[in-house]
């Protein structure tokens, strides 16, 4: 049974940095996407970023794109979401979620991921 577990939320001043860990307890493998979504109350989860294991390729919604960065540490079977420059909208839950055996391209749809975490909430003040 494969686990996904975040760390690294908390809250921060506009213009700050966090970094977000999500450990992955089990086996993966080199066809996996990986991915950070987050939830602002009364919203629809919105994706963030994804990574491709087999390339380490990655994608970003717009509303981050330049300011977050998602990388994987393989040895550690960790998954990061390095955020800088945040800003108020950016307070969330945020999630990370996988999808295994992936064949094709990640895809940015939370029906995509078979498998969430429990979250960690990021709160960002003015």
């Amino acid at each position: 049974q494969v686990q996904l577990v975040e760390s690294g939320g908390g809250s921060v001043q506009a213009g700050g940095s966090l970094r977000l860990s999500c450990a992955v307890f089990g086996p993966t493998y080199r066809r996996d996407c990986m991915g950070w979504f987050r939830q602002a109350p009364g919203k629809e989860r919105e994706w963030v970023a994804n990574i491709y294991s087999g390339d380490t390729s990655t994608a970003y919604a717009d509303s981050v794109k330049g300011r977050f960065t998602i990388s994987q540490d393989n040895a550690k079977n960790t998954l990061y979401l390095q955020m800088n420059s945040l800003k108020p909208e950016d307070t969330a839950m945020y999630y990370c979620a996988a999808a295994f055996l992936v064949v094709g391209a990640c895809s940015p749809s939370p029906s995509f991921y078979g498998l969430w975490g429990q979250g960690t909430q990021v709160t960002v003040s003015s």
